[in-house]
């Protein structure tokens, strides 16, 4: 039998002088969100076992501050620097994403070969890689550093590809490729190092240069 308007129990009630208009401090009537606020919810987490601690590998941690503070060498060879220059400049601002450019090779931990390199350059190339510290990464810009471009059969000065002088870890295609090519392969690049094993890397070279 359903239960008549004077036994029934009241839903809510008016609220008294000096409430907020519709919100009661009664806790018979009040909601689960109005008991606990929301600026009191990190005290309940801050109480719980590891509730204020941010559980993680070393080595996750280290690689994810290294690929949040990418240093690229201020290096170009030809048109492609041009590109280069543009994804640095104010429309597109890599340094959002922690790509600062670095004016020596010993603070540097990138080096972009931005536009076609002879053969006589090639060593310079080289040299530059050689003085930056580990570890060191290589992006390829262009049709021309990865592969020759439209030099590749009637030009002899034209190196063949940048990857036959030093190792390079991203490719980015284009002739010239637009800014935000760039980008992408910064973005490849930051997922690489983020999956990187630096750490278990360098401590087995240390065992194995102590053995």
């Amino acid at each position: 039998m359903a239960e008549t308007s004077e036994t029934a129990e009241p839903r809510g009630r008016a609220s008294q002088p000096g409430e907020p208009l519709g919100v009661s401090t009664d806790h018979k009537y009040v909601s689960s969100s109005q008991v606990l606020p929301l600026d009191k919810a990190l005290e309940v987490i801050n109480a719980l076992p590891g509730g204020g601690i941010t559980l993680t590998r070393v080595e996750e941690a280290l690689n994810w501050g290294r690929a949040a503070s990418v240093w690229p060498l201020t290096f170009g060879l030809a048109c492609c620097a041009i590109e280069m220059m543009q994804a640095y400049a104010s429309r597109f601002d890599m340094d959002r994403m922690g790509i600062l450019p670095r004016a020596t090779p010993r603070q540097a931990d990138c080096i972009i070969v931005a536009g076609r390199a002879t053969i006589k350059i090639a060593p310079i190339v080289r040299r530059l890689w050689e003085q930056m510290p580990e570890p060191k990464y290589v992006i390829s810009m262009g049709s021309c550093a990865t592969c020759g471009g439209p030099f590749y059969y009637d030009n002899y000065s034209i190196l063949k590809g940048i990857d036959q002088v030093i190792p390079v870890d991203v490719y980015v295609p284009g002739c010239p490729p637009r800014p935000e090519a760039l980008i992408e392969g910064f973005l490849k690049l930051q997922d690489k190092i983020k999956k990187e094993p630096f750490l278990r890397r360098r401590i087995a070279k240390a065992a194995a240069a102590r053995s």
